[in-house]
Parts: structure tokens; sequence; C-alpha cells
């Protein structure tokens, strides 16, 4: 099976991906590829790219990588009707109940009052006088 996925080219920090076509299986760094159809710039965002060929390898059933598929919608190549997106991850917080938004709330140092005397004391107190 073939797949469409970014290959990182460029110097350190400085990242830029050759957008090519590749049997799934094989590392993208591998070296061996079917077909280079463009070029993609992530600090200009310039984009160089082959419609024609990567509509003739989507229709032969090349699956894209999720990032590839997202710059080739945005970019007009319309995907083909086997194509499921990828589900949208949710962050879930190992220990919610540890968080602190999820904490009871604490009362103000002002609201609490001092405690009252016993009543037996203070009975007692009042007979004495």
């Amino acid at each position: 099976m073939l797949a469409i996925r970014m290959q990182r080219n460029g110097r350190a920090h400085y990242p830029t991906y050759r957008i090519v076509v590749q049997e799934a299986q094989r590392h993208p760094l591998s070296g061996r590829v079917v077909a280079e159809v463009g070029n993609y710039n992530p600090q200009t965002k310039a984009l160089t790219l082959d419609k024609e060929m990567v509509e003739k390898y989507l229709s032969n059933g090349a699956q894209p990588s999720s990032r590839v598929a997202f710059i080739l919608k945005k970019n007009g190549v319309k995907l083909p009707k086997w194509y499921k997106e990828p589900a949208a991850k949710k962050a879930v917080a190992k220990h919610a109940d540890k968080l602190r938004k999820n904490q009871p709330k604490e009362e103000p140092a002002e609201a609490v009052e001092a405690p009252e005397a016993p009543a037996e004391a203070t009975e007692a107190t009042e007979k004495a006088e």
C-alpha cells in the first residue's frame, strides 16, 4: 500500500519537507520514494504541489497522512470518499480530582467565628452571681 507523507529535510531548527509517495511499511527517512509530489516550508508556508500527480496516486489508493490531508484539503485537492479523517483528540486529566479547580472552596478566615462557651459553664456563672 502506498502512503503520501512528509519527509523532513533542511537544517537544524529550520525544517523543510518533501511531500512524497512511498510504501507505507517503509520509514519516511529510508530514502526509497516512489514519487516526489511537492515541497512544504512551514516557516514561510510556501507550498509547491503537483496536483495532477497527487490526484493520480489518491485515485489509485494512496493513503495520505493526517497532516498531508490537511494541506491537500486547504489547497483545493479533493480527497476520495473512502478517506476517513482522524478523530479529534481530547485531553483528559489522569487525576482530575486532584486539580485545584475541582477542590472544595475554603471559607475565608473572617467568616469563621469564635466558638461559643458551653451552655453549662454560662449557667454556672449566672448562679454564682
